[in-house]
């Protein structure tokens, strides 16, 4: 029962980055998982899980209010179906104290990137920003998100944000909801792929999926009222205090 309040607690806190960050909450779900015991391969693959209900929830709600653009959803999605397959096979090969590394440091890949976002969304690298072929910069950009999927658990959108806002000359909000429907498509597809390998734990993830649905509704509907600088910062610290305990972990299993 203990565990289960956990769990719970954890897929509502995911919930809530999934709005305020475009991103899908596997960034918090894939370390808690592996604190509780369970391999690092059955945390990224239920943490997929999770991520289909909480992303999906908040898509509606953007949905629902008008504020989801699906033909640049599928543009990116498409591509993001395909190579999460590749991202689920580079977790089932990796051994588990590397794969936890390597986790480790995408998380405090993370942190930059949510500079770099900060600050194309504030128009400071207006002169970075590159004009690129639509198609092209979408199919990129779903077909990155797609790996980091199934290869940490994630939805991608830590990748997908900066890369509209670069090269698609989105707004940042709009790059956020654009981000959150694709996760939909990224984690539907890990999950199936973790899934035909028998790494998803059912139970563990549609609480931390339930808990997701309450945050992801919470966030997006607040979201144009928080100030981004007490959430980016909030954001990082969590990043950094997860990736050194992850890196502690991987130690513990290398």
């Amino acid at each position: 029962m203990e565990n289960n309040l956990i769990l719970l607690i954890g897929g509502i806190f995911s919930g809530l980055l999934a709005g305020l960050m475009g991103i899908g909450g596997g960034t918090v779900l894939v370390p808690l998982l592996v604190g509780l015991q369970y391999t690092p391969v059955e945390a990224v693959a239920t943490s997929s899980l999770a991520i289909v209900m909480t992303s999906l929830s908040g898509s509606i709600q953007n949905w629902r209010m008008g504020y989801l653009a699906m033909d640049k959803v599928v543009a990116m999605g498409i591509p993001a179906l395909l190579t999460a397959q590749i991202g689920v096979k580079l977790a089932n090969l990796l051994p588990p104290y590397l794969l936890l590394n390597a986790f480790g440091l995408f998380l405090l890949i993370n942190i930059t990137l949510s500079r770099f976002r900060r600050q194309l969304a504030q128009g400071e690298k207006d002169d970075e920003k590159v004009n690129q072929n639509p198609l092209l910069a979408r199919l990129f950009t779903g077909g990155s998100a797609g790996i980091l999927a199934g290869l940490f658990g994630v939805g991608g959108g830590v990748i997908m944000v900066p890369l509209q806002l670069l090269w698609l000359n989105e707004g940042v909000k709009v790059a956020i909801q654009t981000s959150l429907g694709v996760i939909v498509i990224t984690a539907v597809s890990a999950c199936f792929g973790h899934a035909l390998n028998h790494n998803v734990l059912w139970i563990q993830g549609l609480l931390l999926g339930i808990g997701g649905l309450m945050g992801a509704q919470l966030s997006t509907r607040f979201l144009p009222r928080l100030s981004d600088k007490v959430v980016i910062t909030c954001f990082n610290t969590l990043l950094i205090l997860l990736a050194i305990f992850t890196f502690w972990q991987a130690r513990k299993l290398g």
